[in-house]
Order: C-alpha cells, then structure tokens, then sequence
C-alpha cells in the first residue's frame, strides 16, 4: 500500500492530527483534509458536516472555517500552498453553487491560488499563517506584474476557472492584472479569459 493510499483512506480526524501537530510538512495530507469539506459540500454529509443541517452544494461558514484550519495547520505554515490543495479549492469552489459564510471561502481561495501561483513561479511568499489571514489585505504580498511570473500556472488557474458559474473577483482581477502584463503568446492562448465577467 502506497503512502498517498493510507492517506487517502485516513479519517478526517486523523489527517487534522497530523497537520496541526506534526512537524514535518506534508501537503499532500492538506490536499486530501481538503477533499473532505469538498465531498461535504456536495453530498451535505460526512465528518465536515456533522452535527448541523448541512445541504448538498452550500458552502457555509464552517466549510470556509475547515479549510482555513486545515491551509494554516502548523506543519504547513512555512510551505507554499501545493497544486494538490489549489485544486482542491477550486474544486470546492465549482462544487458549492450557494454561500451562506459571508465572503470567507472566496477570499481564501482567491488568497491561496495565488500563493500557489507565485511560489510556483519561484517568487517570495509569505507564510500561509500571514497571508492566508482574512486581516491580511491580498494586494500587500501579491504579485502585480508578470515579471517571473510563469506563464504556465496563469494559464492552468485560467483553465480552472473557464466555464465556472461563480468566479472570484478578486483572483479573477489579479490574473487579469498578470495577463495583461504578461507576454502575447499568453494572451492568445487564453481566448476567453478576459471575457468571465469581469
């Protein structure tokens, strides 16, 4: 049995344990905590949603609550958020099609792909403790321009967010910032993505 198979057959309580107390990082323990609030929001039940009336395809403020506890778990804070988790979000973020958690879950998720696509292009990022929090504002670490940005990861966040019915204003503005200030081989790649509704 593979490590990544006891992972994904480990109980939610578990896979906590081992991001809050763990010292050692592993993202990959995120990425499937992660797949739990997900699987929540689209069926309403399991471990994510126990104890509370919880319908298929609502994300509430517990959700967002799961998985800011789970992103800024201790053994994760100094590790950039993983492809793994970022797709996991938008996951989560495609499957909850009603929102009752004030904002929560959309300014995380927007703040998250974006750490994942900067430390991915090799670009300093803050801790997820920091810049993951709902006081810390996305503009003061966020990159605002293309340089060293790769154009690989804009064009798979813009991939993830075509056709999506609900899309992130604020991840939606700074990719298009990026974009925009990124080469034209970008740009003709990404046909659709300046027209999602911004």
């Amino acid at each position: 049995m593979t490590s990544a198979s006891i992972i994904s057959n480990a109980p939610l309580s578990e896979l906590i344990r081992k991001i809050e107390t763990g010292s050692i990082a592993d993202r990959d323990v995120s990425a499937t905590a992660l797949a739990f609030v997900r699987d929540g929001v689209i069926t309403g039940e399991g471990p994510t949603t126990a104890g509370r009336v919880h319908f298929s395809r609502a994300l509430d403020a517990d959700d967002a609550a799961w998985c800011a506890r789970i992103l800024t778990a201790a053994a994760n804070t100094n590790e950039p958020v993983s492809r793994a988790e970022a797709e996991t979000l938008f996951e989560i973020n495609k499957a909850a099609t009603e929102r009752s958690d004030d904002g929560r879950f959309d300014d995380l998720f927007a703040k998250a792909i974006v750490h994942h696509a900067a430390a991915a292009s090799g670009l300093p990022v803050p801790p997820r403790s920091v810049a993951l929090s709902p006081d810390t504002s996305i503009e003061s670490w966020a990159p605002t321009t293309a340089v060293g940005v790769n154009t690989e990861v804009l064009e798979w966040i813009a991939s993830q967010m075509r056709g999506t019915r609900r899309n992130n204003r604020a991840l939606m503005r700074l990719v298009a910032t990026l974009i925009g200030a990124a080469t034209l081989p970008l740009a003709h790649t990404l046909p659709n993505f300046l027209d999602l509704g911004m």
